[in-house]
């Protein structure tokens, strides 16, 4: 009885499925993935008996817009259709009479029957059609539950700062690798598979590969509050992160992000916002457009003072002064600079000058100031002062060196011998000589 069954099974399967079939997907779902195709049966339809994993050579397959279709046969991806349009499958493996040759098409049948016999009436083979939503996947909200590094990088104002940030918003994503994602992630679903399978998983992921990026981002220097404005680097720099767990293990690929806000420490918020100040003070045009600004808004508040905008202006003008004023002092402030500093360059030239003249021409310069060369000074008729001996050098306690009888500096009398002196060293000395260096007294 087994073997008639078998037979009976193995002729009536065969027939069977000698129909063509026609595969169809209705719109996928935004929260699918995948689904398995539908075999069209209507009620005016023969074939309500064939098997359900099994293609006839010749079926048709309808492939929709934001689709791509596999077959999988035995468990291997056979073929695949991402184009609109019917896709006609064409394998030997299920061969029917309604296509190709009839007397080649009926060896074939014949050869079918003997295999389903050898599997007890069975088909002995597994064919499906699998559809993949193409479509951008959108919606998927993020948000950053812990702080992410930030290195702020600004030349411009000399800004070197390590952060963290917060941020929140949505990202979409599509399968652009059908086959990386049946092979590694879905397989052979029985009906379909949802994105909520794998939700938590790519959100994970997602947010690890938010630190990363933001490294890019800062090498750009791009501050934080710049990352909403530079969404087409952030996606490049997502995925050249998950390229290697998105991409070529599950055929994903990041297609937008918008970024909803993005926060960190006020303490350090605060300080971008001061060097940021200090670099735009320090430009004197920038400085004098601030000026500008803060009149014109002087007006403004002195046009709608309720106490009358005499008062106001009044306010202004001073505010207006107290700026001139402040501008003027520094530019009087910038003029005394470089006066001193040519001051000082010219008496540098001057004594150098002196110098030059002493030492070829024997000049001296008396106590009023004035250059002389011969005994007495034409100015004010005081002598030439004597040579005095190197070694009638005494110091001042003021620390000045000095050869005559009074220091210069402060006007103290040389000590008188016998009292105390200050040696050269610095020693305040009693004796003849110094305990110090030994030196003996001027």
């Amino acid at each position: 009885m087994g073997l008639i069954k078998a037979a009976v099974g193995a002729a009536g399967g065969t027939l069977a499925d000698q129909w063509k079939e026609f595969f169809y997907c209705e719109a996928i779902d935004k929260e699918i993935m995948v689904v398995k195709g539908q075999k069209r049966t209507g009620g005016r339809s023969s074939n309500t008996k064939g098997s359900d994993n099994i293609i006839s050579n010749g079926s048709g397959i309808a492939v929709a817009d934001g689709q791509c279709m596999i077959i999988v046969e035995q468990g291997k991806v056979v073929e695949i259709c991402a184009e609109p349009g019917e896709f006609t499958f064409d394998s030997t493996t299920s061969p029917t009479v309604f296509s190709g040759d009839l007397g080649d098409s009926i060896v074939e049948t014949l050869k079918t029957m003997g295999k389903r016999f050898a599997y007890g009436g069975d088909t002995g083979a597994d064919q499906r059609v699998y559809y993949f939503n193409t479509k951008e996947l959108m919606d998927n909200k993020f948000g950053t539950p812990n702080p992410i590094p930030f290195r702020v990088l600004d030349s411009k104002v000399n800004l070197d700062l390590d952060t963290a940030v917060r941020c929140s918003g949505v990202y979409s994503y599509k399968i652009v690798d059908p086959i990386r994602f049946y092979t590694n992630v879905c397989g052979n679903v029985s009906e379909e598979y949802r994105r909520e399978e794998i939700e938590t998983q790519l959100k994970t992921e997602f947010i690890d590969a938010l630190q990363p990026a933001f490294g890019e981002l800062s090498n750009l220097e791009i501050r934080p509050n710049q990352i909403v404005s530079h969404n087409k680097e952030l996606k490049n720099a997502v995925n050249e992160a998950l390229k290697e767990d998105w991409y070529e293990k599950r055929g994903l690929e990041i297609v937008s992000i918008a970024i909803g806000s993005i926060t960190l420490p006020d303490e350090d918020a605060e300080y971008i916002k001061q060097a940021q100040r200090s670099r735009a003070f320090s430009d004197p045009s920038m400085g004098a457009g601030l000026g500008a600004i803060a009149g014109a808004d002087a007006m403004k508040a002195a046009a709608s003072n309720e106490g009358g905008a005499m008062n106001g202006f009044i306010g202004m003008g001073m505010a207006m002064n107290a700026n001139q004023m402040n501008n003027a002092a520094n530019a009087n402030l910038y003029a005394m600079g470089q006066q001193n500093q040519q001051m000082q360059q010219q008496q540098q030239m001057q004594q150098q000058q002196a110098a030059q003249n002493a030492a070829t021409t024997g000049s001296w310069t008396c106590s009023c100031g004035t250059q002389a060369t011969g005994n007495f000074c034409p100015n004010c008729g005081s002598p030439k002062p004597a040579p005095q001996p190197a070694g009638n050098t005494w110091t001042c306690s003021c620390g000045t060196q000095v050869t005559g009888n009074f220091c210069p500096n402060c006007g103290s009398k040389k000590p008188e011998v016998g009292g105390a002196w200050t040696c050269s060293c610095g020693t305040q000395v009693t004796g003849n000589f110094c305990p110090n260096c030994g030196s003996k007294r001027p």
